[in-house]
């Protein structure tokens, strides 16, 4: 198998953002009168979009506060996106070299689309992705495969020489939805779910993953 494209998620997999997720939704929970959660319960709510995440760290029955909730949300997230979010160690090397042996890369995230793009520019600068999307309006969230098999035809690759690395169910339940090769990275927010969701390797480390992505496994 030869691999000529990868689709890559964000949070939990290229960029370490839990910290600043986790800090804006206390933020609005406080702000509308709700208790907070530890940053760790964060990393069970993440992964399905904002409005799953309201609706995960808002009390069963305080359901009249979603959207005040979530508009809060997002204007304190907005103001601090990078206060904590940092690329992963290694990840900038790994992008680079990866690119350097013609791979076409992209990004796919259930992050909002503006969201995305702005913590691509900024925390991965100079890294040549050809396709950069969040979540947009009537794309279907991960891990529904149409997002990603729209990004392949538009990287003018097959699905099954596309790689896609995430890490959550979410991403591995996407790669195999869409018939691509999915690989999981073992520092994300749930790397406990990724071989039950059909990941076709694991990787420990940036070095590791640039390893399998060149010469994946059969």
């Amino acid at each position: 198998m030869q691999l000529r494209a990868v689709i890559f998620d964000l949070d939990g997999t290229l960029v370490d953002s839990v910290g600043d997720i986790a800090d804006a939704m206390n933020h609005a929970l406080a702000h509308h009168g709700l208790p907070t959660h530890p940053e760790a319960a964060y990393l069970r709510f993440v992964g399905d979009g904002v409005k799953e995440l309201v609706r995960r760290a808002v009390p069963v029955g305080r359901e009249d506060l979603h959207a005040p909730v979530l508009d809060t949300w997002r204007a304190y997230y907005d103001a601090h996106l990078v206060d904590r979010t940092r690329a992963y160690p290694g990840i900038i090397d790994m992008l680079k070299a990866l690119a350097g042996t013609g791979m076409r890369m992209a990004v796919l995230s259930n992050k909002s689309d503006g969201f995305v793009k702005r913590l691509v520019e900024t925390l991965l600068p100079g890294v040549l992705f050809s396709v950069v999307y969040g979540e947009r309006p009537g794309v279907p969230r991960k891990p529904d495969p149409t997002g990603a098999l729209a990004v392949a035809a538009e990287l003018g690759v097959e699905p099954g020489a596309c790689g896609f690395v995430g890490d959550t169910a979410v991403d591995m339940d996407t790669a195999r939805a869409a018939g691509m090769y999915g690989v999981g990275v073992a520092w994300g927010f749930r790397s406990h779910e990724l071989e039950a969701h059909g990941a076709r390797a694991v990787a420990a480390s940036a070095e590791e993953l640039l390893a399998v992505l060149r010469n994946p496994r059969h």
